[in-house]
């Protein structure tokens, strides 16, 4: 409403104008089943000139909109009536709109739907642990375990890891601002707090030993980025691809055999906006190029322990050496990125199979730091050397990293803006949570009639990995394979299928693994979009595909 709707006259310039606001409220009356915005009178302010309040000038005044059902300043509820003393003119405008409620209705919908998906899932794995396997062994006459519905503590865990993981699997909560970090949080805070595990069993369920690994890498791949050593070896490979299918090589190798040492997330962030600019340059189609880096570095990172989260994980757990892990899989890393080239290369073949050379460009400026490079260098072959030779891994990449935050080059603040906290912290909460879980649901007996599913077979146990993996990421699906890995007969094995499964399995959709979604998001950023089945006509046949030799080879 206007000023002269509220019966207010615009002041003349150096014109003080005092008035008197009526006490009686400004609106009486109710109106029901609407809700209305309305501009309050002006506010009583002291004057100097008596006892009467002055009115603000109209480049100051305020005018405050409260929602329906809220005092005005005489404390009355607001509603339209007819003029009085003091009141407004009724000039008959027209009313305002109604508030909406779409956001407010939206998060009650959400939390509905969270709180009745946790208590689905709950009842889903209570059936599945009490009456499926009692079905599949109902001829072999086995006296399965039963989890006692009456056990509080029992039935508070099963729901907490249920939602959980929910969250896991969907990627966020709808409506929310809670991601998979928040969410592995939340679920270990509750666990505490329900007094499913004290806060000390909490402390030592954190396998600070993975922590420590991944923290080391983190600032070991930041110092290399920032250096602008990826950058130099970018350039290297460009000056040398001289048709497409060289370049397609090219990036399928780097990326692989970077993600075999370091953290294939962070080379996938690296690599991405370095491949974008160079296609563009190249005026060739970014597609394929840039689905060769993920699918590369996932394959790739199968290698070793430190290729990527899962790896260092099962690292940690199964105390197998740094060198016999590589020995074990690094064929299954060879042979999947040679599938990678050539499925790329087929399903693209107007882009490859043509038989064109490429333009001459020029390369990227790379404004290295020489003696950074060299530094990170050393550090990271020292580093690599140190692994095979048998030393822990988490104390020689913590290490590492330190060493090179000795430097009088770069900030350590831009180090630390490198470093995947969210990540180290979705770690820790997962770690509290299944062990919560691993503590008052599955006890050895349920266990034990569990791994009796041929769960050592390796057939069936790279299924089982790669289903979990898709559905609710493959760090998740390692944590809660853990209990029933522990009491397999040969323990070294299980645990290489399960990291092998659980790498190959993320290239099987685009939402499969975080380096999929970071290569999405980078190249969005860039103006280039990953569609889900230009992803899939790939990832899918790849992963089939290299599990099947992985089974194969183990």
């Amino acid at each position: 409403m206007s000023r002269r709707q509220f019966g207010v006259q615009r002041p003349r310039r150096n014109e003080a104008l005092a008035t008197q606001v009526d006490p009686k409220p400004l609106f009486e009356g109710k109106v029901k089943g609407q809700c209305f915005r309305f501009k309050e009178p002006l506010r009583e302010r002291p004057s100097v000139n008596g006892p009467h309040a002055r009115l603000d000038s109209p480049r100051r005044r305020r005018a405050y909109e409260p929602r329906s059902g809220s005092p005005n300043l005489n404390g009355s509820k607001i509603s339209p009536i007819s003029r009085k003393a003091g009141a407004v003119r009724d000039t008959g405008a027209p009313e305002p709109e109604p508030v909406p409620f779409g956001r407010f209705a939206s998060a009650l919908v959400a939390t509905a739907l969270t709180a009745a998906g946790a208590f689905v899932s709950t009842g889903a794995l209570i059936v599945m642990a009490t009456i499926v396997p009692m079905g599949i062994h109902v001829t072999r006459s086995v006296d399965l375990g039963q989890i006692d519905s009456a056990d509080g503590r029992t039935i508070a865990a099963v729901a907490i890891f249920a939602a959980t993981y929910l969250v896991m699997a969907i990627g966020k909560l709808p409506f929310y601002r809670l991601d998979r970090a928040g969410a592995a949080l939340l679920g270990a805070s509750l666990m505490v707090a329900f007094g499913v595990v004290s806060l000390d069993e909490a402390y030592r369920a954190i396998d600070f030993d993975t922590i420590t690994l991944l923290l080391g890498m983190m600032i070991v791949v930041a110092n290399l980025r920032l250096s602008g050593f990826f950058r130099l070896v970018n350039n290297w490979a460009v000056t040398r691809a001289h048709n497409p299918i060289a370049l397609l090589l090219a990036i399928v190798l780097v990326a692989g055999a970077f993600s075999a040492f370091l953290v294939n997330d962070a080379i996938c962030l690296v690599m991405t906006p370095l491949v974008l600019d160079l296609v563009t340059r190249l005026k060739r189609d970014p597609i394929p190029y840039l689905l060769a880096i993920p699918l590369a570095s996932n394959v790739g990172s199968v290698a070793t322990i430190t290729g990527n989260p899962q790896n260092m994980i099962i690292g940690s757990l199964s105390h197998i050496p740094y060198g016999a892990f590589a020995a074990a899989l690094w064929p299954v890393a060879a042979v999947g990125l040679a599938l990678t080239a050539l499925l790329v290369a087929l399903v693209y073949r107007g882009e490859f199979l043509t038989g064109e050379r490429l333009p001459t460009v020029a390369a990227s400026p790379a404004r290295p730091h020489p003696v950074l490079v060299g530094k990170a260098v050393l550090v990271t072959l020292a580093m690599m050397a140190f692994f095979f030779a048998g030393q822990p891994v988490a104390k020689v990449a913590i290490v590492g990293g330190a060493l090179l935050l000795f430097t009088r080059r770069i900030k350590a603040e831009k180090i630390y803006r490198e470093i995947d906290w969210p990540l180290l912290l979705m770690f820790a909460g997962l770690f509290i949570v299944v062990a919560a879980l691993e503590t008052n649901v599955l006890t050895p007996e349920l266990i034990a009639k569990v791994g009796e599913l041929n769960l050592e077979t390796t057939p069936a146990l790279s299924a089982i990995t790669a289903v979990l993996s898709n559905i609710v990421s493959n760090v998740p699906a390692v944590l809660v394979l853990k209990p029933f890995i522990a009491h397999s007969s040969d323990q070294q094995r299980s645990w290489l299928v399960i990291a092998m499964a659980s790498t190959l399995a993320g290239n099987f959709t685009l939402i499969g693994s975080i380096a999929n979604l970071i290569v999405a998001q980078r190249a969005a950023a860039g103006g280039v979009t990953i569609g889900f089945w230009a992803y899939f006509k790939v990832g899918a046949p790849l992963t089939i595909l290299s599990i099947l030799f992985g089974v194969w080879w183990l």
